[in-house]
C-alpha cells in the first residue's frame, strides 16, 4: 500500500542514519505515546511548551537573534522583552490562559515578542494575515474574539487607525510603533511566566483560506509547534551526519534570511521558533520584495540559509544584478508552497554554488503544522512534481474517496497523521470533522500518488489557485463579485503564469443592461480583499455560465474545457 512513515514500510527503503539517530539510545529517541486519544510516534525527550524554548534561549546570551533594519536584538534582550511583555499583557489587559492575543503586522521583532509572551501566559496568539483588507480583518477579529489587538500602523490604517479600530472592535489596541515599547519596559526584571499547563493546550491560531469563502482558524498546540522544531533539528542532524563530530561542534550558528511572513507556518515555525530553539540568527527582510535589496542583504549579513517560494526563486535567478553579488555564504536553500521545476532547481544551484546539492523542498499545510514530506535536489531535478518521502514521526498515505488506501502509482488524496497535525479549526466543529478523521488523519484535499515510498503531487484542491505561494480560493472572490449590484454571476479560475505559478482570472456575466467594466470590478474587489486575490485577468460575457442540474457552475466548461474535464465547484 502507498503508505510511508518514519518507521519505514515495504515501499520505502530504510535510512540507516535516521535509524541510528532515532534509536532508543540515539539523541532523537522516538517512543509511542497517546496524543489526543491516538498512539503516535513522538520524541522521547522534548520540551513541553514554546516557553521552554524561550527559557533555554537565555543560554545563547549576547548572540544576535534578530536583525531588522538598523536593530540588532540579542537572545538575552529578546527573552527579557518577552518576560516583560507577558507581565504587561496580564496586568494591563487581563490576558490569561485560553485568551486570544491577535497580532496583525509585517515581520518585525515585536511580532515574535507578542507571540512568545502570549504563549508564556497560556494564551493563544492569533497570527492574522498582514495582507488582509479591512473587511477580512474585521471578520477574523469577530471570529477569534481576542482580548487585545497588537498591530502595526500600516495595518491599523485599514481599520481607520488605532483609535478607530479600538472604537469599532471594542478592544484595547496596541500600536507597535508607538505603544509596544511600554510593554517591553513594563517589568524589565521580571521572570518569565511558566507557559501552558499541558502540551496539548492551544498556542496559536493561523487562518487558512476556506472553500466556503471565509478563512478558517487552524488551532496549533504547543505540542504541534515543539514537534515541528524537533523535526527540523532531527533533519539537520541527518544532513550533517557525514561531518566529523569536531566539525559539527565548531560550525558557527547559521544566519537565516527570512522573508516568509510570520502568519505562515514557514515563517513562524520553520523560521522564528526553529531559530529561537537552535540559537540561529534571523535576518528579517523588510518591506516589498525587491531582488537588489535581497542580494545586498545576503551579501552584507553573510546569510547562510534562505527559504523561498518558486516565484521569488525565478526573480533572483533571472535578475541582471544577481551575478554582481557575492552569494557564497548561502550553503542551504529550502522551499515549499508550490512545485519547484527541475530547471529552477538547476538555476538556483548555479546562482548559489555553495548550496549545490543542499536544496530541499518540503510539502505540508497549515493544518499539518508544517512539513510532512521532503525532497532533495536530486529527486527534484529528476522527478517533476516530486514532494519526497515522509519525514520522521509523520505518516503519509494515499486514499480513495471512501478512505481506502491506494496501491503504488494510483492517484488519490494525501492523508497525513503526526504529532504536528492541528488540534482542529477554531470554533468550527463541522469543518474539523471534515478535515480530521476520528483517528486523527488529516485529509489534505490534495491529490497525488506514491511510488516506492516517494510521493508526487498530482494537483492541488480542484478549485484552489496557488499564486506566488498564497492559497486563493475562488469562492471567496466569487462571493465578493456576486455582491456587486451590476454582477449577475461569476466564476473565478487560475490561469498559468511563468513567475507566479498562477494568476487569478474572473469570468463575469454582468446584470442585464449594466455597463460595468472590468476596471470598475477590479477596484471593487481591491477595496474588500487582499491584493493577491484581485483578478489580474477579466472576461465579461453576455451568455449565462454553464451549470449542472443542481445549479453549480461547471468550471471546466465555463473556461473552455472539454466535458471529460468537468470539475464541479
Amino acid at each position: 500500500m502507498a503508505t510511508s512513515s518514519s518507521t519505514g514500510s515495504a515501499a520505502a527503503a530504510p535510512d540507516p542514519v535516521l535509524a541510528a539517530l532515532t534509536a532508543p539510545d540515539g539523541p532523537f529517541a522516538l517512543v509511542e505515546e497517546d496524543v489526543l486519544g491516538v498512539p503516535l510516534r513522538v520524541l522521547a525527550e522534548r520540551p513541553r511548551s514554546i516557553t521552554a524554548f524561550v527559557e533555554r534561549a537565555r543560554g545563547f546570551g549576547d548572540r544576535e537573534y534578530l536583525v531588522h533594519e538598523d536593530r540588532r536584538i540579542t537572545f538575552t534582550r529578546h527573552v527579557r522583552d518577552v518576560a516583560s511583555t507577558a507581565h504587561a499583557l496580564r496586568e494591563r489587559f487581563g490576558v490569561g490562559p485560553g485568551d486570544r492575543v491577535a497580532i496583525l503586522a509585517a515581520n518585525r521583532p515585536e511580532w515574535l515578542t507578542a507571540f512568545q509572551a502570549a504563549a508564556a501566559l497560556g494564551a493563544i496568539a492569533v497570527g492574522m494575515n498582514g495582507w488582509w483588507a479591512g473587511d477580512e480583518i474585521r471578520y477574523a477579529v469577530a471570529d477569534c474574539a481576542p482580548t487585545v489587538l497588537i498591530a502595526d500602523r500600516r495595518r491599523l490604517e485599514r481599520l481607520g487607525g488605532a483609535v478607530a479600530a479600538a472604537g469599532e472592535t471594542g478592544l484595547p489596541v496596541v500600536e507597535m510603533e508607538g505603544d509596544f515599547a511600554a510593554l517591553t519596559e513594563h517589568a524589565p526584571d521580571a521572570d518569565l511566566p511558566p507557559g501552558a499547563a499541558d502540551e496539548d493546550d492551544p498556542a496559536l491560531i493561523l487562518y487558512t483560506s476556506g472553500t466556503t469563502g471565509r478563512p478558517k482558524g487552524a488551532v496549533l498546540t504547543h505540542r504541534n509547534v515543539v514537534a515541528m522544531q524537533n523535526l527540523q533539528a532531527l533533519l539537520a542532524a541527518r544532513a550533517s551526519a557525514h561531518l566529523p563530530a569536531a566539525a559539527r561542534a565548531q560550525a558557527p550558528p547559521g544566519r537565516w534570511l527570512v522573508n516568509s511572513p510570520f502568519f505562515h507556518v514557514s515563517g513562524l515555525l520553520a523560521g522564528a521558533v526553529a531559530a529561537l530553539a537552535g540559537g540561529q540568527t534571523m535576518v528579517l527582510y523588510p518591506g516589498r520584495f525587491e531582488v537588489p535589496r535581497l542580494l545586498e542583504l545576503i551579501e552584507r549579513e553573510r546569510c547562510t540559509t534562505w527559504s523561498l517560494v518558486p516565484t521569488l526563486g525565478w526573480r533572483v535567478v533571472n535578475h541582471p544584478d544577481t551575478a554582481r553579488h557575492d552569494l557564497s555564504s548561502i550553503v542551504r536553500l529550502g522551499g515549499g508552497s508550490a512545485a519547484f521545476s527541475p530547471e529552477l532547481v538547476r538555476r538556483l544551484q548555479e546562482v548559489f554554488p555553495s548550496a549545490k546539492g543542499a536544496l530541499g523542498v518540503g510539502y505540508g499545510l497549515t493544518e499539518s503544522g508544517g512539513v510532512a514530506t521532503t525532497a532533495g535536489a536530486a529527486q527534484l531535478e529528476g522527478e517533476p512534481g516530486a514532494i519526497g518521502t515522509a519525514v520522521p514521526t509523520v505518516e503519509v498515505t494515499i486514499r480513495s474517496e471512501d478512505g481506502t488506501e491506494q496501491p503504488d502509482g494510483v492517484e488519490g488524496e494525501l492523508w497525513i497523521r503526526s504529532p504536528l497535525v492541528m488540534r482542529g479549526y477554531w470554533r468550527n466543529e463541522e469543518a474539523t470533522a471534515k478535515a480530521l478523521t476520528p483517528d486523527r488523519w488529516l485529509r489534505t484535499g490534495d491529490l497525488g500518488f506514491a511510488r516506492a515510498g516517494r510521493f508526487h503531487l498530482a494537483t492541488r484542491r480542484s478549485d484552489l489557485i496557488l499564486r506566488g505561494g498564497e492559497n486563493v480560493y475562488p469562492a471567496e472572490i466569487e462571493h465578493c463579485l456576486d455582491a456587486h449590484p451590476d454582477v449577475a454571476e461569476s466564476v473565478v479560475v487560475g490561469v498559468p503564469h511563468p513567475e507566479w505559478g498562477e494568476e487569478v482570472k474572473a469570468i463575469v456575466v454582468p446584470a442585464q443592461g449594466s455597463p460595468v467594466t472590468a476596471a470598475e470590478l477590479g477596484a471593487y474587489v481591491a477595496e474588500r480583499l487582499a491584493h493577491f486575490k484581485v483578478p489580474a485577468h477579466w472576461e465579461l460575457r453576455a451568455e449565462p455560465l454553464p451549470r449542472t442540474p443542481t445549479g453549480k457552475v461547471i468550471r471546466a466548461v465555463a473556461t473552455g474545457g472539454r466535458p471529460a474535464d468537468l470539475v464541479e465547484e
